[in-house]
């Protein structure tokens, strides 16, 4: 059977590294890849057999090729500190390991969870975001500094099993993404030459909230798929907002 690497990029995540570490581990190498921790996330991973290495963030997309390039197995395994691999999704894998004849690339469905519910609309499931499982050298992140592209080198197929995505553990986490997200956003739409203004950064943010709410039937998700929904409007709002106070700064 190949083996197989995992990698985990942590920032903070003291609440979630460990259920994360125990369900990966019976994978052969498990690196943690620390961005600047300042809680125990570190001290916690350190009890589990993974190898911690620390890198620079220079943007997500950058940060996952490095991380790639830190692992020695022909397979990898991507996951996040806040998504469990079940049973189910290992004995999959498992078998992908054991096939000569397995596809190069392969994504992984998204089972995520808020407010104490599976998410079943919103766009939120299947949740292809990524390949999560490929050969090395079969995928490659574009150097975006979030919501990173990817080129796919090799053939692709999909697994049937989820991957469990605990993304938020209450609504103060989802202000904190929102704004760190936004702003990386904003510099995002920055290099790529993008002009907005206030009135448009509205009009996006409107748009959003009825995409997820209306036209991805969020409503069919109650009160979780509101605020999911609202959490959309804020954080697009906001990206546009800052692109275009980058644009036309208030002067005193």
């Amino acid at each position: 059977m190949n083996k197989i690497s995992v990698f985990i990029p942590v920032l903070n995540e003291e609440d979630k590294i460990a259920n994360a570490l125990e369900s990966v581990a019976w994978a052969d190498e498990i690196v943690v890849v620390d961005t600047g921790c300042t809680d125990r996330t570190v001290d916690i991973a350190q009890q589990y057999n993974c190898r911690i290495e620390r890198l620079t963030f220079t943007g997500f997309g950058n940060l996952r090729n490095a991380s790639v390039s830190l692992c020695k197995h022909d397979w990898i395994l991507s996951i996040d500190a806040d998504e469990r691999v079940t049973p189910e999704l290992k004995e999959e894998i498992s078998a992908v390991l054991a096939d000569d004849e397995a596809l190069e690339t392969y994504f992984i469905p998204r089972r995520n969870f808020f407010m104490g519910r599976w998410i079943k609309h919103c766009g939120w499931y299947p949740d292809y975001c990524q390949p999560k499982l490929f050969r090395k050298g079969a995928l490659t992140y574009h150097d975006d500094a979030v919501h990173e592209g990817f080129d796919i080198h090799g053939r692709l197929g999909y697994l049937k099993s989820d991957v469990l995505h605990y993304s938020f553990r209450d609504l103060s986490q989802i202000i904190a993404k929102m704004d760190r997200y936004s702003s990386l956003g904003a510099q995002k739409m920055a290099e790529q030459g993008k002009k907005t203004s206030m009135a448009s950064a509205l009009l996006h943010g409107i748009g959003a909230f009825l995409r997820i709410y209306v036209l991805k039937r969020g409503f069919l998700d109650g009160w979780a798929g509101f605020v999911i929904a609202l959490g959309n409007f804020e954080g697009t709002f906001y990206r546009y907002a800052k692109l275009a106070l980058r644009q036309h700064p208030e002067k005193d």
